[in-house]
């Protein structure tokens, strides 16, 4: 099933402020949170839906890539999963939208407080540099990490602390009735339990630190700066599920090829005689290079166009192109024969400048190709 759009999510236009966007998320959270929909599968989901969109419109800089790019910019695609937020996630943005600590919803409702909520393991993040090629078309790339993870035979037991619930409740009398908190247990963190038997190699929560290779399949039209998302990839965690790998992008600068958006630019420069007689000359593609015609009375400035030679939208199939700038280069030093050569030339009315009006300017040939 597609995702929804967040801004529809959240019930909002896409011109909305960051209050707008706060204010809108606290009203669904209330409406859908877990204790005021107990058993209920639906309204679950849609405090899920709600909690993953605001994390994301509530970032500027998320929200920028989500605007440019959709579901797939803030890792919402190429098996990367966007929307792995657990109920630790969504529980700790309430310290900024309702002003509290985050944890237990029970005070806010006045009820008895939420049930314990899975723990996560920590994220691991990781820098992968990408040349233009692999960018264009998506790459599978193998990467090693090193990850907590729980150690072979270690045994868990119930915490006693908290029984096991990984939260430590306290009720306070007030005149407006009984107020209950809760708070992560600061013996077992949160987990529920402590461990009980390790070998000699795991730290007292039971885990090692192993190296992993971890194959990642990178959709074609990524940029830098952009991150995606492994969903389980991370450090895992006694009693919780394991953290995320996130993988932030990074453009290798290629030496021939400039990149703009799903296009390519290139600069090719050839002489006065190629351009005044036409010729066919090779250029560079990010595929490999190709031929292309340079036809008769060429003039410096002239765009072609290599259609579908550019890179893979991100956000569908079609491909951007490449676009070729025609320089005409310009001896800077001529021989005696070649300057007497041109002298002859000069006042012929074929070597003269005139333009006329079927060529287009500099900022017309601009409109045109963007």
């Amino acid at each position: 099933m597609a995702k929804r759009d967040y801004y529809e999510v959240l019930e909002v236009a896409k011109s909305a402020s960051a209050d707008e966007i706060k204010k809108a998320y606290r009203k669904l959270a209330i409406k859908f949170h877990p204790d005021k929909n107990p058993d209920n599968p639906e309204a679950e989901d849609k405090f899920k839906e709600a909690a993953e969109a605001y994390e994301v419109l509530s970032n500027p800089e998320k929200r920028q890539r989500y605007d440019q790019f959709g579901h797939q910019g803030v890792g919402g695609a190429g098996g990367f999963g966007g929307g792995g937020m657990n109920m630790d996630d969504i529980f700790s943005q309430f310290g900024d939208i309702f002003g509290g600590g985050g944890g237990g919803f029970g005070s806010f409702f006045g009820g008895g407080g939420g049930s314990r909520r899975t723990k996560k393991g920590t994220n691991l993040r990781v820098k992968m540099k990408m040349t233009l090629a692999e960018i264009a078309n998506g790459v599978e790339k193998k990467i090693k990490v090193k990850r907590h993870l729980i150690a072979d035979g270690v045994t868990f037991k119930s915490c006693s602390a908290c029984q096991g619930s990984g939260q430590v409740k306290k009720v306070v009398n007030t005149m407006l009735g009984q107020m209950v908190s809760a708070s992560t247990c600061g013996v077992c963190g949160g987990s529920g339990q402590i461990v009980d038997k390790k070998p000699v190699d795991a730290d007292s929560r039971g885990l090692i630190v192993k190296e992993e290779v971890i194959s990642i399949n990178i959709p074609g039209g990524v940029a830098e700066g952009m991150q995606l998302s492994m969903s389980g990839k991370g450090n895992e965690i006694p009693g919780g599920i394991p953290g995320d790998l996130l993988i932030v992008i990074e453009e290798i600068e290629d030496k021939v090829l400039q990149r703009d958006g799903n296009n390519v630019i290139y600069d090719l420069y050839v002489s006065f005689i190629d351009a005044a007689l036409g010729a066919s000359v090779e250029v560079p593609t990010i595929e490999g290079k190709v031929k292309i015609k340079i036809d008769q009375g060429t003039q410096s400035g002239k765009m072609l166009r290599l259609k579908g030679k550019g890179i893979k939208d991100i956000n569908g199939y079609a491909k951007g192109d490449q676009l070729i700038m025609v320089n005409v280069w310009t001896p800077t030093h001529l021989s005696r024969e070649e300057k007497e050569a041109l002298e002859g030339l000069r006042d012929s009315d074929n070597f003269k400048p005139d333009p006329g009006n079927s060529e287009k300017s500099f900022f017309d040939k601009m409109k045109e190709f963007f």
